[in-house]
């Protein structure tokens, strides 16, 4: 019998438009989970493991678990928070893993679906560097016939080169065998940043880990790496204005911080 879960190769692509341009692009691959076959990871190989130690790890700390013991709980308990009232049969997690011991999680996403594969809503959580979370909702009000669609304000430190105040704009796309993803930064009603997730979908085998892990080794501290060298070129380089982390903590709302 196969398993729901896989993995997507995907393209990375940011292009911030003002005050100074500065694009980029990079390839990494993530993982698409379903939450109820974690316990069975290592069956389908020996690089992955759950709530333990291993080249692959998925733990349930490294997600927000302010709403429930798991990642899984958590997530469940705040989508009804938010008013979704219909039964959720299968929640499926787009993520990075816990990768020779290092996390770091950009952002992953939470599907969830009804009994008859439906999709119900997607959970954006959001990390930054200072070992927070941040959840997102887009619930059926937000769905269109192609994707989960909407703008929030961020409320939320991302990155030093934005306002707290400034506007996502989400366009998610239920993983399929393509993935498709962006996630836009506005204000007052101007993009002032494009960034994009394109994948192709793999099948989660020894081989094909064994694979991805010689094509991206350590592909979660390449994630780091990466977001501190382009903020370095952002601020010594681009000479782009930016915020402290303690300014503003009244525009800080809903954050969770975390245990790793």
């Amino acid at each position: 019998m196969g398993i729901n879960s896989c993995l997507y190769e995907v393209d990375l692509y940011h292009d911030r438009l003002k005050p100074k341009r500065y694009v980029f692009k990079h390839k990494v691959f993530m993982f698409y989970l379903d939450l109820d076959e974690l316990s069975e990871l290592k069956k389908t190989s020996g690089l992955l493991s759950y709530n333990s130690s291993g080249i692959y790890s998925f733990n349930d700390n490294d997600h927000i678990t302010s709403y429930g013991a798991t990642a899984k709980a958590s997530v469940l308990a705040y989508v009804k928070e938010q008013g979704m009232n219909t039964d959720v049969a299968q929640v499926m997690l787009l993520t990075n893993l816990r990768t020779f011991g290092y996390i770091f999680n950009p952002v992953s996403f939470y599907f969830c679906f009804d009994a008859q594969g439906n999709p119900l809503c997607v959970v954006p959580e959001i990390g930054n560097t200072f070992k927070e979370l941040k959840y997102f909702f887009l619930g059926a009000d937000q769905k269109t016939s192609a994707a989960f669609e909407d703008q929030q304000t961020k409320y939320y430190y991302v990155s030093p080169f934005f306002d707290l105040d400034h506007v996502m704009d989400f366009r998610i796309q239920v993983p399929g065998e393509r993935l498709n993803i962006s996630i836009d930064v506005m204000n007052k009603g101007e993009k002032l940043f494009y960034s994009s997730m394109v994948g192709v979908r793999r099948n989660i085998t020894n081989g094909s880990l064994w694979w991805e892990t010689i094509k991206f080794p350590f592909v979660t501290l390449k994630v780091i790496v990466l977001i501190h060298w382009h903020a370095a070129v952002l601020h010594f380089i681009k000479k782009l204005p930016h915020h402290l982390k303690e300014e503003n903590p009244d525009l800080q709302r809903g954050v969770y911080r975390g245990r790793n």
